[in-house]
């Protein structure tokens, strides 16, 4: 009796296992790939099916409803017949293959991160237009999603394979006649290999390379360049307003602004200029230096070595 119990509880195990991986998703985050960087607060099924509500939702409003495609061809419409529509959502979901549908979410090799690869969508567009949005409109309209990273281009999470990926996937926005202030924000998660450091020297220095009028700018630059290593995959983007829409932080980007306290900000420091109170100056001025001492720009053509945001 007892060996029959062990059978079904190790049973039990087994399908629970099973019925995890098939949530998580039987492909995982890979090179090549295109999409969008979820972070979640702990509960990354329902994080999923937020992200899915959100993204088809403005992707419906850039792109038009997705179109998805029978077995014979034809384009999916509403159907008179019942039964006739359930035959073809059933053919659908048999004949799904890859990439096929507009959003698709993968494992994405790290906890409490859901990737959502992509098909047919800008995915740095279409993020942009959400957090725009939400911005203007300050309605939050997701609980477990906490920031929305896109990914442009993805290659090997190594030094070599990086530097020559990086030499074309940067070409668009700084390669001349082209050129922008910007910033480096670099995150790594399950690897051990890449050191921050070396990462963001190695990027900021392609940039400077490709055009010495590309200068680095913590405070308010044009564009910032994620760089977020999973595992092994290096995933990559540049995207404007990333200070603005408050690290691309979906909880945060939609919270009210305080101009009562800039305000009182701005007095403040028109009384310490009108009494000439040089304390305050010089303790402000060592705040700034302060921000930017990880910020070196030799005088010459050397590499810029930019350090940069937040380890959320």
């Amino acid at each position: 009796m007892s060996a029959d119990n062990d059978k079904k509880r190790s049973k039990k195990r087994y399908a629970s296992s099973r019925g995890n991986k098939r949530y998580k998703g039987c492909r995982e985050l890979e090179v090549g790939m295109q999409g969008i960087i979820i972070t979640c607060n702990m509960n990354e099924k329902k994080c999923t099916s937020e992200a899915y509500s959100l993204l088809n939702e403005y992707a419906d409003k850039l792109y038009g409803p997705e179109k998805i495609q029978d077995c014979d061809g034809s384009n999916s419409e509403a159907e008179d017949d019942a039964e006739a529509a359930l035959k073809k959502e059933v053919a659908q979901l048999k004949k799904k293959g890859k990439g096929e549908k507009r959003f698709q979410a993968l494992d994405s090799g790290a906890n409490n991160v859901v990737f959502i690869r992509t098909h047919n969508v800008e995915p740095d567009k279409l993020v942009h237009h959400v957090l725009s949005d939400l911005h203007a409109t300050k309605k939050n309209k997701s609980r477990n999603i906490l920031r929305m990273l896109p990914v442009s281009g993805t290659c090997k999470a190594f030094q070599e394979d990086m530097d020559k990926y990086l030499i074309t996937f940067l070409e668009p926005w700084f390669k001349p006649p082209n050129h922008a202030t910007f910033q480096i924000a670099f995150k790594a998660r399950n690897s051990s290999h890449n050191k921050r450091d070396d990462i963001i020297k190695a990027v900021a220095g392609l940039v400077g390379k490709m055009n010495p009028e590309n200068k680095v700018d913590l405070t308010n630059p044009e564009l910032t360049i994620i760089v977020e290593v999973i595992k092994t995959v290096c995933c990559l983007s540049v995207v404007p307003d990333y200070a603005l829409y408050r690290k691309y932080n979906l909880q945060e980007v939609v919270k009210e602004d305080a101009p009562k306290a800039d305000a009182a900000d701005k007095r403040a420091d028109q009384k310490a200029n009108d009494q000439g109170d040089s304390a305050d100056v010089v303790k402000a001025e060592e705040q700034t230096d302060k921000q930017a001492e990880d910020i070196k720009v030799p005088e010459n053509d050397k590499l810029v070595e930019a350090a940069t945001e937040d380890k959320k």
